[in-house]
């Protein structure tokens, strides 16, 4: 072969510049990382890389055996991090192989070198390591670490509602829930997985309600409509109610209750949902003339944002004169200062045959000095306030006297809830005081009432028993989630149950006579000791069944796009306090994890009663709570309250940043799956199967549909048909899944984001099964807005 004396070629000197910049970045990196107490790892392959880089802009062949050596050295050393993990395996290889392809190409490999050769031992080497690399990755595609693979019996599946019950049932969703009972559960069975991919859009339904000027960033559509006779009812996020036809989605008629938009809504503009009465239902009922339904015989209950609870009749939209005044009840009263803006009853009230039940949410980590969160009853006809259940003062429930505040700054409900009128109580899931991380002015009542399920006396608003779920609150793990009541059919016989999710993954069961627990409960020692003059509680409440993360995160458990930023994200974790579950927050940074979002948050669970089968949507996502002293901070202002970002806590010593746990190029630090689908049997309390969900499709550059499993925050519901449905993904999709095996059936693409649980129902019309989905967006989520009602129906023409 000819030497070549010439010069060195252009290629080989950018490629050993890129090689230089790369290493620069590893050995600072990787050092700083090492002083940290992390891994060696990218300090020696930095180093690595600017001795190949010496040796490229010097043209030995020597460039491409260390090369090699590198790669097969980093192949090794991520086999040992992750096994054949694919999701954490291609980000710790993705650059070496490519710069090895790279290097191993005869237009540059001919170059490394006074030779022009290029196969000799050094591209034989390199060439192994990158067949090596080639085939771990298609190996690691046929491997899953993080699913259940498993199916209930056809025996279960075949637990259906007693014959002729559900009828009527299947024609209707009258609760947020479905139900009074808050299963998320419907009686049809038109729509089976061996059909469920024949669905398509029958109608698109516009409401015209869009972000204004004067909106808060968390602008959101998490409604959840009713369906009610011929009749769907929603409500959008500046609290206008609408009523639109089930079969046809043409509008019946549209209540503006024209909430005050030129207040300043700190956290907040949204509406979960309507609330629905019957008198008819009840035979004793003052409303039931036995000569046709009288005027608001039928009446719909909107929260909305400004504070008030207004009585529409269903039938034409218009305000009901004989409930408060004119229709409208003023919940501000008795709050005192500042609840406008701050008091946000976003949430359905529970309705009972004589009471309409209704809390709110209080801006978090707003001040100190904030409205209280006190549950009011007032009576379902009239408007007036039957009792009151003050968490600061509990044993006070008579009407609260005009004139008077109810205690200032005490735990709240936000969610929604549920009653069991044969039993005579009221379940409420209640939050924190606020602020969150600052718990000092806590007195021993509202300590006693945070992160609690409280079973409220319905007829006195006395607590009959209570179930703490968090001890001293610092981490925001208020109770999001709808409690679920079921009949439990286990070995001494059926027991009435309340499930409660929470955001820590626990699923609390409990006997709803009583609040004991049917699955067994145990304290276990958390992390001890704050550096902001914080105290922690010595032990925390466990459940035995759990969706919590099974192992703490480690630093080999850090993400990123390339080897670059997932070391980066290494020194993000070692730079912060994290000591496992309930890590304290900290001036230094605390990892918090599972987050604020939660494992599982409003969107809840959903149970069918007849197969005993629950349905959950679990999320894994890390944020990160820093400390900050007011004193080095701008002069007290009212700028946050929202999900991220600086939060003020007016009247604290400490206002406090929250952030979710992201890398320099805004992916998460820690490895995906960050959400999943599951299903779980409620007669052995054994995890069926769970299987990853959601795909980068409308989060990702380029729309590129990872299956890398997504948070969602949209709820699930489940069916006789033996199919669940589920929305709220970072894409943008409803989803079928077999409720058998957890296999996705089927999806319908959404016009914006699907924050928010479907319904089902037949239509009394045609006899069709309709699947309905709110896509409207999540402004704290990230997810695209709009304004769009989707109803999806099969298609005949497939048959």
């Amino acid at each position: 072969m000819s030497i070549d004396h010439g010069p060195r070629p252009l290629r080989i000197t950018l490629t050993a510049l890129v090689v230089v910049v790369l290493g620069v970045v590893l050995a600072v990196g990787g050092g700083y990382l090492a002083t940290l107490g992390g891994s060696w790892y990218y300090l020696i392959a930095g180093v690595g890389l600017l001795l190949v880089a010496g040796l490229l802009f010097a043209r030995r062949r020597a460039a491409l055996w260390l090369y090699a050596a590198l790669l097969l050295g980093t192949l090794a050393w991520t086999l040992y991090e992750v096994r054949f993990d694919w999701w954490q395996l291609a980000p710790r290889i993705d650059l070496w192989c490519i710069l090895g392809l790279w290097l191993i190409l005869p237009f540059v490999n001919r170059h490394v070198g006074r030779r022009r050769v290029w196969r000799d031992g050094a591209s034989g080497l390199l060439g192994v390591g990158l067949l090596a690399g080639a085939l771990m990755a298609a190996y690691s595609l046929t491997q899953d670490y993080h699913s259940i693979e498993g199916q209930f019996s056809d025996a279960q599946m075949q637990g259906l509602a007693p014959e002729g019950q559900a009828g009527r049932e299947a024609e209707a969703w009258t609760a947020y829930g479905g139900s009074d009972r808050g299963n998320r559960y419907s009686p049809a069975d038109l729509i089976t997985p061996q059909n469920v991919g024949k669905l398509k859009k029958a109608w698109e339904f516009h409401t015209g309600d869009l972000p204004g000027p004067n909106d808060p960033g968390e602008f959101t559509y998490e409604v959840t409509p009713l369906k009610i006779g011929d009749n769907l009812y929603l409500c959008t996020p500046h609290s206008i109610a609408i009523a639109v036809d089930a079969t046809t989605g043409e509008e019946r008629w549209r209540f503006d209750p024209n909430i005050n938009r030129k207040a300043e809504y700190y956290q907040h503009m949204t509406c979960r949902g309507l609330a629905f009465h019957d008198a008819s239902r009840y035979a004793a009922s003052p409303g039931d003339t036995g000569q046709g339904a009288a005027r608001c015989e039928r009446r719909l209950f909107l929260p909305t944002n400004d504070g008030t609870l207004v009585a529409l009749d269903a039938d034409d939209g218009k305000p009901c004169e004989d409930f408060g005044d004119a229709g409208v009840v003023d919940l501000k009263a008795g709050l005192g200062e500042g609840a406008l803006g701050v008091y946000l009853p976003t949430s359905p009230p529970v309705v009972t045959e004589r009471l309409v039940i209704v809390g709110g949410s209080i801006t978090d980590n707003g001040a100190v000095d904030s409205p209280g969160g006190v549950v009011r009853a007032y009576d379902v006809r009239s408007g007036e306030l039957v009792w009151n259940f003050d968490p600061g003062n509990p044993d006070a429930t008579e009407p609260l006297p005009p004139g008077e505040t109810y205690t200032r700054s005490t735990p709240n409900w936000w969610t929604t809830s549920v009653a069991d009128e044969s039993l005579g109580l009221v379940y409420i899931p209640t939050g924190n005081q606020t602020p969150d991380q600052w718990a000092k002015p806590r007195t021993p009542e509202t300590e006693r009432f945070t992160a609690t399920l409280v079973a409220l006396e319905l007829a006195t608003g006395k607590v009959r028993w209570e179930f703490q779920t968090v001890h001293h609150d610092l981490w925001d793990r208020d109770l999001p989630s709808q409690p679920t009541l079921v009949d439990i059919e286990g070995p001494q016989g059926v027991v009435p149950a309340i499930v409660q999710p929470t955001k820590r993954g626990d699923l609390y069961v409990l006997d709803r006579r009583t609040g004991e627990p049917i699955v067994p409960v145990k304290e276990i020692p958390v992390p001890q000791g704050t550096d902001y003059g914080e105290f922690t509680a010595p032990t925390q409440p466990t459940s035995a069944l759990s969706y919590a993360p099974q192992a703490p995160l480690r630093e080999r458990d850090m993400w990123g796009g390339t080897p670059l930023d997932q070391m980066m994200c290494r020194i993000q974790f070692r730079k912060l306090r994290y000591e496992g579950d309930f890590t304290p927050p900290s001036e230094q940074g605390s990892l918090i994890y599972p987050g604020n979002v939660g494992t599982f948050n409003w969107p809840s669970v959903a149970v069918d009663p007849h197969r005993q089968l629950l349905f959950g949507a679990p999320n894994y996502l890390a944020f990160v709570s820093t400390m900050v002293k007011r004193s080095e901070v701008a002069p007290d202002e009212r700028t946050g309250g929202g999900e991220t970002g600086l939060q003020p806590n007016l009247g604290a010593p400490y206002m406090v940043t929250l952030k979710p746990f992201m890398s320099v190029i805004g992916l998460p630090c820690q490895t995906p799956p960050w959400g999943y689908v599951t299903a779980l049997d409620l007669r052995n309390m054994k995890k069926v199967w769970l299987h990853k969900n959601g795909t980068s499709r409308d989060s990702a550059s380029l729309g590129l549909p990872f299956p890398v499993g997504t948070p969602a925050l949209g709820g699930p519901i489940v069916t006789a048909g033996g199919v669940a449905f589920m929305s709220g993904t970072l894409d943008y999709y409803l989803r079928a899944y077999d409720l058998k095996t957890g296999e996705q059936l089927w999806k319908g693409r959404l016009p914006a984001g699907g924050q928010a649980t479907p319904i089902t129902y037949v239509s009394e019309k045609n006899g069709k099964q309709y699947v309905v989905q709110m896509a409207g967006g999540h402004g704290s989520f990230g997810t695209e807005i709009g304004d769009s009602l989707v109803a999806f129906v099969l298609d005949e023409e497939g048959e």
